[in-house]
């Protein structure tokens, strides 16, 4: 089991290192007072998750009365979650000073440290990196958000914890019929009612796009193969920039007029193209069942 202590000061990006954490299949937990890790640790492992992550931070001290040894319970638990059958690592998410308080006075939240720090965001910080210095020392992995976008965020995280890079995007593709309305939930439409209609084919009107006979009809056109050389070109210039900009999943749709045959067959074909491509991909087809006759 893969266990990842998900940790740093206040305000770091915690929360957005989390969010593409449980996009990877992790399952996450925030805000785990650091002396309950070892036996949640215990429980996820009986229960054979695979991955986990959790969150602990300066909150748990907040809520501790003003205790400031709890981190000294995660070191002490960190020597017994390793000797144990886990994969344990620690992720420290930190941040300049000065980008800590602009964060704080943009989204007007109160630090966890506010009040006892007699209402000083600069005290709060610098009470909180003092308590955190321990921790951070004992950290496998290390995050600075400073000049971070979210997106940066997401790519580094990604870059640390995603077993094969390649899967850092699904894709999901998906045919459907314009008649039956639009696929809303879409990215990437493409319309192929611009190309010869097997419908109007008495041997091929009741036979789908998964079929050979229906395949081969649509792609024996010149402007068939020529739009699919297009499409897949477009498609391997695209999905370099969705992951650059931190998307974790894009859903890319063909549509026809029933949703059977056009749209099912190109559908099918760029499924096997990102396949080839070692691309995690999903392949749905809306409404081939819709009005078939049998």
């Amino acid at each position: 089991m893969k266990f990842l202590i998900v940790t740093g000061l206040s305000g770091s990006g915690k929360s957005g290192a989390v969010n593409v954490l449980e996009d990877m299949g992790y399952y996450c937990i925030d805000n785990i007072p650091p002396q309950l890790i070892p036996k949640f640790a215990d429980v996820c492992l009986q229960s054979r998750m695979e991955k986990v992550a959790i969150v602990t931070d300066i909150r748990g001290i907040a809520a501790e009365n003003g205790k400031t040894n709890i981190f000294e319970e995660l070191l002490a638990g960190l020597d017994y979650l390793r000797n144990s059958s886990k994969e344990v690592g620690v992720l420290f998410l930190d941040a300049s000073d000065e980008t800590l308080i602009k964060r704080y006075k943009e989204t007007r939240r109160r630090h966890p440290l506010y009040e006892r720090s007699d209402g000083s965001i600069q005290g709060a910080v610098t009470m909180e990196r003092g308590i955190m210095a321990g921790i951070r020392e004992a950290a496998d992995f290390y995050i600075d958000t400073s000049d971070m976008s979210m997106a940066q965020l997401k790519e580094k995280v990604v870059d640390l914890f995603m077993d094969n890079p390649d899967d850092r995007m699904s894709v999901q593709v998906m045919s459907f019929g314009f008649k039956y309305g639009m696929c809303r939930e879409a990215d990437l439409v493409f319309d192929v009612r611009c190309l010869p209609n097997p419908f109007y084919i008495k041997e091929l009107k009741k036979h789908t796009g998964l079929e050979s006979c229906v395949r081969d009809y649509v792609m024996s056109f010149d402007q068939s193969k020529e739009l699919e050389t297009r499409l897949r070109g477009l498609i391997d210039f695209l999905l370099p920039l969705y992951r650059s900009e931190g998307k974790t999943s894009l859903v890319i749709a063909f549509g026809c007029t029933g949703g059977k045959h056009r749209s099912v067959t190109f559908a099918e074909n760029m499924f096997r193209f990102l396949c080839e491509k070692n691309i995690k991909a999903r392949i749905s087809h809306r409404d081939i069942e819709v009005g078939v006759i049998k």
